[in-house]
């Protein structure tokens, strides 16, 4: 979970901005039952690996959002917006080992990433991230950080002293990492589904995302979701079609390689596309093999105006099934 300030603005001027931004996040917890298993606040944006036992993470954000907005606004004696737009909610499997590893130690380095801590400093020095609870015993620790979790996926079955000394030797380790060259460009290869992407987990994970993605659309609830989840929602309902409407003109998908980039099957292909999915005409020209993109406008244009014999009894075929 990401969130960043309007315009990448700080959303947070000093110590006590952070502080109360902490108690508004307890405070949710209790609300809404969510599970925080790390954390980070920085100065234009925040990080969060949480875990929502109930369906309830847009109206537990609404209400973080909005009441630290309210009190930020009150403080500065400011109006309008804090937060950039909506949040960014990744999606973890959890029942895949090492996800959640990954996401604590991306999140905690953070402050180092940034230049907040030093080479010559622990990471621990920075106080505003749930890294210094992952190290404390439970009696001393932010009482909604649940560390189990993680440590459980270093191998730590239990929450003891051995494993929080662990945990603190690996997470130093990346720190020393993430500072050199080779090492830095090997993390970021291992972060990249956290930073450009919208889901971790196989294909498998993938496929029961998009499922459920398909139902909801099917409800009009499409603002619900936002850019590569609806990419990769409508790309592969688009080859869904794809593939029906080659099946209905009895074409085999690896023969539109050998046919000219303006053939007329792939004119009526193009159009079906256009018509029955919103992926863009760069996809259909790709998957289709129809080079430059004017070619998928014309072909439209060219369908829909029907003075061709050949084209017209291709397009009744897919209609005639659709």
């Amino acid at each position: 979970m990401l969130s960043r300030g309007d315009r990448g603005e700080a959303i947070y001027h000093d110590d006590e901005d952070r502080r109360l931004f902490l108690q508004f996040l307890g405070e949710v917890c209790e609300r809404t039952g969510w599970l925080i298993h790390a954390f980070v606040v920085m100065t234009n944006h925040y990080h969060l690996l949480l875990e929502t036992p109930e369906a309830n993470l847009v109206v537990g954000m609404k209400w973080l959002q909005g009441t630290y907005t309210q009190r930020f606004n009150l403080r500065y004696r400011l109006r309008g917006h804090l937060f950039q737009g909506r949040y960014k909610a990744l999606l973890i499997d959890g029942e895949e080992p090492g996800h959640f590893l990954q996401a604590s130690s991306y999140i905690h380095l953070n402050p180092v990433r940034a230049g907040l801590v030093k080479a010559n400093q622990p990471l621990k020095i920075y106080p505003w991230s749930s890294f210094p609870s992952y190290l404390a015993s439970a009696s001393k620790r932010i009482e909604w950080v649940h560390v189990d979790r993680v440590l459980g996926e270093l191998g730590d079955q239990k929450d003891s002293r051995g494993s929080r000394q662990r945990y603190g030797r690996y997470m130093e380790e990346l720190a020393k990492k993430s500072r050199e060259v080779d090492g830095k460009r090997e993390l970021e290869k291992k972060w990249k589904p956290l930073r450009r992407g919208w889901y971790m987990g196989d294909e498998g994970y993938l496929s029961r995302l998009l499922e459920l993605m398909g139902k909801n659309l099917e409800g009009k609830r499409r603002e619900s979701y936002w850019g590569d989840e609806l990419r990769d929602h409508d790309e592969r309902q688009a080859l869904r079609m794809l593939r029906k409407g080659l099946d209905l003109l009895g074409i085999n998908q690896s023969d539109l390689a050998t046919k000219a980039k303006g053939a007329v099957e792939k004119q009526v292909l193009a159009w079906w596309l256009r018509k029955k999915t919103v992926v863009s005409r760069r996809w259909i020209s790709e998957k289709l093999g129809m080079g430059d993109l004017s070619r998928v406008t014309n072909a439209v244009r060219k369908v829909n105006s029907g003075k061709e014999s050949e084209i017209r009894r291709w397009k009744m075929q897919l209609e005639a099934n659709s």
